[in-house]
Order: C-alpha cells, then sequence, then structure tokens
C-alpha cells in the first residue's frame, strides 16, 4: 500500500534524529572536557547499532506491518515477527563482544587488592562466573525492537484510519449527490406534469392565456434546466421562480381562488436549494382548490438573520385530488434530511379546513 508523505516525514524526522543523536552527544561532551578528542570511531560504532533496527524497521514497515494493517493477516503476521524478535535475540547474544580480562582497577589513587592474599584468596572475592546466555542490553535491546514495531503499528494505523474516514466521507458526499440527483429527477416530471395539465385546460377557455402559459413555463423550464441541478441557486432566482408559477397558476384561478403572495422584495445574497419550497405550492394548488365554494392560498416568505421562514396555508377541497399524492411531500423531506440533517424545521399541520406548512432553514 501506498504511503502517505505525513507517514513519511514522520519515519525521516525520528530516524534522522536518532542517527544525530551520537553525533550531539559526542560533540557537547568535547566541548565539556577540553581533554576529549571527537572521535568518529564512537559514532560510527552507534550508527552500527542503529543501522540493524533501521534494517528490522524497514523490514517491518513495507513487509509484515501492511500484512495486519491491511490485508488483516494476524497470524501470519505474528508468526513472522515471532521469528524475527527470535533471530534478533540470537543475533545479539552471538555478537556481543567477549568479556575481557581487565587490569586491577584504579579507584581513588590506589590499586584494588588482588584477589589472593598472602593465605589463599580472600573471604570475599567471589570467583568469575560466566557470562549469561542472555544479557540485560540483550533484553532491552528486544524491548526496544518490540516498541519500534508497536510505534510502527499505530502510525500506520492513525493514517489507514485517516484515510478510511476520508474514503467514507467522499463516499457519503457522492452518494449524497447521487440521491439530490434522484429526487431532482422526480421532481421536475411531477412539477411538468402539472403545468401541462394547466396548459392543456387552458387553450380551449383562453387561447391567449394558453399563449402566455406557454411563455411562462419555458422561463420556467430555462430554470430547471440550468439551475435546477446545482448545490444552492441565488435565493433572488429562487423567488422569480415562485412568483412565475403562481403567477401562471393565477391565470386558471384568478376568479375562484384567492391567492395571497407575500414575497421579500428586497432579498439578501444567499443561496437556497433549487426547487426546495415549490412542491408545498403545488401541493396547495392540488389539494386546496374547491370548485364549490370560495378556497385561498396564502404564500408568505420571510428572511431572518441567516434563515429562511417559508408558510403555505391552503384551504381544504370536499373531493380532495385522487391523484397519486406524497411522492414530492416525501421527497422533499428526504432532500431536507441530507441536506441539513437536524438544522432545519418542518412543521405541518392538517386541520379540518386548513392545511399549512411551516418550513425554517438555514441560508448559504
Amino acid at each position: 500500500m501506498k504511503q502517505s508523505k505525513q507517514e513519511i516525514l514522520i519515519y525521516l524526522a525520528v530516524w534522522g534524529l536518532l542517527f544525530a543523536t551520537p553525533l550531539l552527544s559526542l560533540y557537547v561532551r568535547t566541548l565539556n572536557d577540553a581533554n576529549l578528542v571527537f572521535d568518529w570511531t564512537e559514532v560510527f560504532l552507534v550508527w552500527r547499532k542503529f543501522a540493524v533496527f533501521l534494517l528490522l524497521f524497514l523490514v517491518h514497515n513495507f513487509l509484515l506491518a501492511p500484512l495486519l494493517i491491511h490485508k488483516h493477516k494476524r497470524m501470519v503476521y505474528f508468526s513472522i515477527v515471532a521469528a524475527v524478535l527470535i533471530a534478533f535475540t540470537a543475533y545479539q547474544c552471538t555478537s556481543r563482544p567477549p568479556m575481557d580480562h581487565r587490569p586491577p582497577m584504579v579507584q581513588m589513587g590506589r590499586h584494588e587488592p588482588p584477589p589472593f592474599g598472602e593465605h589463599g584468596p580472600r573471604p570475599d572475592h567471589r570467583p568469575e562466573m560466566p557470562p549469561p546466555i542472555v544479557g540485560e542490553r540483550d533484553i532491552l535491546a528486544v524491548v526496544l525492537l518490540i516498541l519500534m514495531f508497536g510505534a510502527n503499528l499505530g502510525i500506520k494505523g492513525y493514517f489507514r484510519s485517516r484515510d478510511d474516514r476520508k474514503r467514507l466521507a467522499e463516499l457519503e458526499k457522492k452518494n449524497l449527490e447521487q440521491q439530490l440527483e434522484y429526487l431532482r429527477f422526480q421532481i421536475n416530471p411531477h412539477f411538468f406534469m402539472n403545468t401541462l395539465n394547466n396548459i392543456h385546460a387552458l387553450i380551449d377557455i383562453d387561447p391567449s392565456k394558453a399563449q402566455e402559459t406557454v411563455l411562462e413555463l419555458s422561463k420556467m423550464m430555462r430554470y430547471v434546466l440550468y439551475e435546477g441541478d446545482r448545490q444552492g441557486v441565488p435565493l433572488t432566482k429562487e423567488v422569480a421562480f415562485i412568483r412565475t408559477y403562481v403567477k401562471l397558476m393565477q391565470l386558471r384561478y384568478i376568479d375562484k381562488v384567492r391567492i395571497q403572495l407575500d414575497l421579500p422584495i428586497e432579498v439578501p445574497e444567499r443561496q437556497i436549494p433549487p426547487l426546495i419550497l415549490i412542491t408545498f405550492i403545488e401541493n396547495a394548488f392540488k389539494h386546496g382548490v374547491s370548485y364549490q365554494h370560495e378556497s385561498f392560498i396564502e404564500i408568505k416568505m420571510a428572511v431572518e438573520g441567516q434563515r429562511l421562514r417559508f408558510e403555505c396555508r391552503n384551504s381544504k377541497a370536499d373531493k380532495p385530488n385522487e391523484e397519486k399524492g406524497g411522492v414530492g411531500l416525501a421527497n422533499v423531506r428526504k432532500r431536507l434530511d441530507l441536506l441539513y440533517e437536524q438544522n432545519y424545521t418542518l412543521s405541518i399541520h392538517d386541520d379540518a379546513d386548513i392545511y399549512t406548512v411551516e418550513l425554517n432553514i438555514p441560508l448559504s
């Protein structure tokens, strides 16, 4: 698996600091001790030990860690790591320099007394024991190697988790866009079906009004075709679209329905999802117009700070439209959930004579 640049930079920084440590340590000691000479041999000895750890780190980083992090082969990983630890322990024990027989130590200007007195070995002298198979330094080196492997796994796991979150976010974004596209595809045919039915009715009643309706419909089609596939449109265009739609509907119901449209004259430069409000207005004309008695439709919109408040009230017909309904309303609910999650309020009051919709959404 390809490693990210941040991960590589972390490894370079850590190993660069480790290899620079003996240089800095020896340099500081030479500054503090005038009799001490900077000796590269000491640095190379430390670097040689570091090189073994670096080699094992590279093997673990590029060959072993991916088995656990990316391929999830736990048994294979732990088996190989155990074998590596055993081999490293054997290497540490066999590469240890033999214990040298040092001359008597000089302490405080005095020679250390020999282990044998005039009458034999001194009572407090311990006979020299053979070196242990695994020494303290060997155990420490193995522990450091295990910690190094663990740190490598931790870093790789972090970046893998981060990449997974990024991919999931991108997938959710694409899924959101696909769902919104699907919902728009459902809304637009439903909207034009109702509008074309209105035009069909006007052709026989008033051909001149039918021609005017076609012009108004062309404006709405232009808006839907060029603006409807965007994530957000200027609020001014959405308001103009609603005005055009209501004007079109008034051509048909001018003597039968009291239509009150209260839209802001000065609209701030804010964004709103296209065609998010028209479904409620469509339903008001579809289900709120009665041919037996007077009916009304009231549409209000107001901008309050960074939010939009929309209200649509209509009377209820004696015989509700029996067309298959609810599809547009269900779609707009889904769009609101996808776009705003919990940051919106939609209240629908279905009373005996009046149907009211109240919507409050944020403006971007």
